[in-house]
């Protein structure tokens, strides 16, 4: 929805599977997971947003969607680069997004429900629910997609308009 409206769009989990590229390790939910705590670990809870910057400052439209918070030290690293920061949770039940993401059959998408739960734990783990708590606007995602993606395209509106005043 963002990319139709005119964002570009940077997603975070790009960062982690380039990590596991580097470190020639295949993308499975469990790699992709254990780069994730070990990237926070090696060099701080906001390493992804940090080397999701650069990206940001490359895009060519001065609207940018990030796809992929997870805690509450990226949001404030973002904030402390982008004076207009915004969060946007969309979020779906567990149940709704395991289904999503196992038909979507990404190499590190959950293959099983266990799988999907010890996923589930260690992002929670790392603050995304807190960041969920922080959001300005949260967007319920468990309608079909066409319903989701308007009223996603709904509140980037209430974004811009904030903005534009």
């Amino acid at each position: 929805a963002a990319v139709q409206n005119g964002y570009d769009l940077v997603v975070m989990g790009d960062v982690v599977r380039e990590e596991a590229e580097r470190q020639h390790l295949e993308p499975s939910p469990e790699n992709i997971g254990k780069i994730m705590l070990e990237l926070r670990q090696k060099e701080g809870k906001a390493v992804v947003a940090k080397r999701c910057i650069p990206k940001i400052a490359k895009t060519e439209r001065h609207k940018v969607v990030v796809d992929g918070i997870r805690s509450l030290s990226e949001v404030e690293e973002f904030k402390k680069h982008f004076e207009e920061f915004v969060l946007l949770a969309v979020h779906a039940s567990p149940e709704t997004r395991f289904r999503r993401l196992y038909n979507r059959q990404r190499s590190d998408d959950p293959k099983s429900w266990e799988i999907f739960h010890a996923r589930d734990v260690r992002e929670l783990g790392v603050g995304l629910g807190e960041a969920i708590a922080m959001a300005e606007y949260i967007v319920v995602n468990e309608e079909r997609a066409e319903i989701v993606k308007r009223k996603v395209r709904e509140t980037l509106g209430k974004v811009e308009e904030k903005w534009m005043k």
